[in-house]
């Protein structure tokens, strides 16, 4: 399976990356390093990177941004960092990454708890959540030759454990284990519009 891991050196990317590469071809994209580079807040550079490297059986995205700040503190700026980069980010990666999978491909898109059990500060982030979760029920709908699409969503994992702790009083942090096993079930298995859950 020849596979795209976008934002493949991140804290999550960098795992599903060792991963997925035991046993197949994966490219990683980031904005700065990787294999290609990308700025999924630009339409243009993901058209080009799609160009580049051609056909391919799935796509990952683990890549977005949102501004976490109080409800009182955020600007309408602030907003569109999350709407432009983590929401229509993914969004057109999807758009765009569609015509370029091959017959029975996938897209997995991430999210996070946050759409349904937001913490303060995180109306932004919390609002670019959910809309990824209906995007992708209502796009999935719609695909043809046999792609899917859907979303991981987990809690605050393991390995950002220490820089969001203190967001999430009282939450356990997920497993790398358990969240790797979420996207190897979205890219493996047959779900179609799933939100594939991964809260504890």
């Amino acid at each position: 399976m020849k596979l795209l891991i976008v934002g493949g050196h991140g804290a999550i990317g960098k795992t599903l990356t060792a991963h997925f590469k035991k046993d197949n071809e994966v490219i990683i994209a980031g904005r700065s390093n990787g294999d290609i580079e990308v700025d999924i807040t630009d339409s243009s550079s993901i058209t080009r990177m799609f160009d580049a490297i051609g056909n391919i059986d799935a796509i990952i995205c683990a890549a977005g941004d949102a501004k976490w700040a109080t409800f009182e503190n955020l600007t309408e700026d602030d907003y569109y960092i999350g709407f432009r980069s983590k929401l229509m980010g993914q969004v057109n990666l999807t758009r765009l990454g569609y015509r370029h999978l091959n017959e029975g491909g996938s897209i997995t898109l991430t999210t996070g708890i946050l759409a349904e059990h937001p913490v303060p500060k995180t109306a932004s982030a919390a609002m670019v959540n959910g809309a990824i979760h209906s995007f992708v029920k209502a796009t999935a709908l719609e695909l043809q030759r046999d792609v899917r699409l859907n979303a991981v969503a987990a809690g605050m994992v393991q390995d950002t454990y220490e820089k969001y702790k203190d967001y999430f009083p009282g939450h356990t942090p997920v497993s790398m284990e358990k969240v790797v096993s979420g996207y190897e079930q979205s890219v493996l298995g047959s779900e179609n519009g799933t939100i594939i859950k991964i809260y504890n």
